[in-house]
């Protein structure tokens, strides 16, 4: 099967926006490194919270790598002879940026941050991401879980 230099445009970005999910930063979704390990539990008040933005990837190579090839695709279809040569590395230059920065935007999280009055007295902030438009509310007893190097809020 033949496919033309617009169908693998297309394909690398589908591929690129596929790769631009990055791992949830909610408060019930765990990594597989964190299935059975032990979660140390400390209880506490929500005090206060502020609605934040979660920054998106910027470190990841599919939006870069993608946008980069088809940038070069198209940007070879520029111009004739050496013009071509010069067009993809151009085309190929903006895609990567072009690419990178959607990656970062189709990452980007809704988050909050959790100010907590914790029951030993306590206070400690905590940024996470907001699970199903759900933001915890000044007065709610919740849990903290802490494991390794992360944090999260639950009820």
């Amino acid at each position: 099967m033949m496919c033309g230099k617009g169908g693998l445009a297309l394909l690398l970005g589908v591929a690129m926006l596929a790769g631009c999910a990055g791992p949830s930063l909610t408060g019930t979704t765990y990594s597989r490194e964190e299935a059975r390990q032990v979660h140390y539990v400390r209880y506490g008040i929500v005090e206060s919270v502020t609605p934040v933005v979660i920054e998106g990837r910027t470190d990841g190579p599919v939006g870069t790598g993608a946008g980069a090839i088809v940038g070069g695709i198209a940007g070879s279809n520029v111009g004739g002879g050496s013009g071509r040569a010069v067009g993809a590395v151009l085309g190929a230059v903006a895609g990567g940026v072009l690419g990178s920065t959607i990656e970062e935007s189709a990452t980007r999280k809704q988050g909050q941050e959790i100010m907590l009055r914790l029951d030993n007295g306590e206070t400690i902030s905590l940024v996470q991401e907001v699970e199903d438009g759900q933001f915890f509310r000044p007065g709610e007893r919740v849990r903290l879980l802490q494991s390794g190097g992360t944090t999260r809020v639950t009820y």
